[in-house]
């Protein structure tokens, strides 16, 4: 079993989770950076901890989660719940629903889509600059 923890493969998991374009990842990084330049980094196994820890502060999620999520760990706990030999059913219910957030996700939901329309409002924004630039320079 390989344990390496692909850098690249997790912000593209929790890139998608929060359901952010590359678009909108690349311009909130800067100039520099396009959809393919994140879809490259997304095939990183390894990013350098700046880069990674500006990503994660875009995406709103610790550097550390990105650095040690490991899919196949969470799907070992999750078929270790699930396949459980109990046949007492609320022991079952009791094991798998053990998830007791300090926050309403609801509100972190909504908290997050709000970020999302207000990071599309901006590249929108940025567009419509270009755009009328372009008008600007195709008028003289």
């Amino acid at each position: 079993m390989n344990d390496k923890i692909h850098h690249g493969r997790n912000i593209k998991r929790f890139r998608e989770m929060m359901g952010i374009k590359q678009e909108a990842l690349a311009f909130e990084l800067g100039e520099d950076w396009s959809q393919k330049k994140i879809s490259l980094l997304e095939q990183k196994e390894e990013i350098e901890d700046g880069l990674l820890r500006q990503v994660a502060e875009i995406l709103k999620v610790p550097a550390e989660a990105i650095k040690s999520f490991n899919e196949e760990a969470v799907f070992n706990i999750i078929s270790n719940t699930y396949n459980s030999e109990s046949k007492d059913h609320s022991t079952l219910i009791a094991s798998s629903v053990n998830y007791q957030p300090t926050f309403n996700p609801i509100d972190k939901l909504i908290e997050t889509m709000e970020e999302n329309k207000k990071l599309y409002e901006r590249l929108l924004e940025s567009e419509n600059e270009k755009l009328q630039l372009l008008k600007k320079m195709l008028d003289k």
